[in-house]
């Protein structure tokens, strides 16, 4: 596992140890960042279940201004803080050790709001909870997009207001593109 492009480019990642976690493979990486395009550049973002930072880390590598990482696992988080220590990104990386709905919570007490946020949570579970603490929360920026990445077999279910704005798949994962409805002046793909 690497960083694929920008300024830590070739930069090799280190994974959690065991099958806790399931990184994304980097074809998928690098397609889900090539449909991004300049919509990282300057984006805050945030990486809900983290495994091993890897989509935070080339966010920030591709020029977004800064990245929260969030996961609940002791072992990804290890990963995580070694990633951004040997990338020499902690002044632009913040790492939550802590469940997703209490991560969430903290975030929007701190007035928290995220340009992207990238969603790989296990496959089976349900992301409407999830999508609607974001938004309740008022943790995705007006023309925000949330990304998630699934199953191909089993696609996300999404609240409104979201729409999928695109979506691809990629062997057995499929990545979904979600911003609100009624986003005025958002950049869409």
């Amino acid at each position: 596992m690497r960083i694929i492009a920008g300024e830590m480019r070739s930069r090799k990642l280190k994974a959690p140890e065991g099958m806790d976690t399931r990184p994304t493979a980097d074809r998928v990486k690098e397609a889900l960042f090539s449909i991004l395009g300049s919509r990282v550049i300057g984006a805050r973002v945030l990486d809900l279940y983290g495994g091993s930072g890897a989509l935070a880390l080339e966010a920030l590598s591709r020029g977004a201004h800064s990245a929260v990482v969030c996961d609940v696992s002791a072992k990804a988080c290890a990963a995580i803080q070694e990633n951004i220590d040997a990338l020499h990104c902690g002044g632009r990386a913040k790492l939550l050790r802590m469940k997703d709905t209490a991560a969430l919570a903290a975030l929007e007490k701190q007035g928290d709001a995220f340009d992207l946020v990238f969603l790989d949570p296990p496959y089976r579970m349900s992301t409407v909870p999830i999508c609607r603490a974001i938004l309740d929360g008022g943790l995705l920026r007006g023309d925000g997009m949330i990304v998630i990445e699934h199953a191909r077999e089993t696609p996300p279910d999404i609240p409104p207001p979201l729409r999928q704005t695109d979506h691809r798949t990629y062997g057995a994962a499929g990545l979904g593109f979600y911003e609100r409805e009624n986003t005025e002046g958002g950049n869409g793909l």
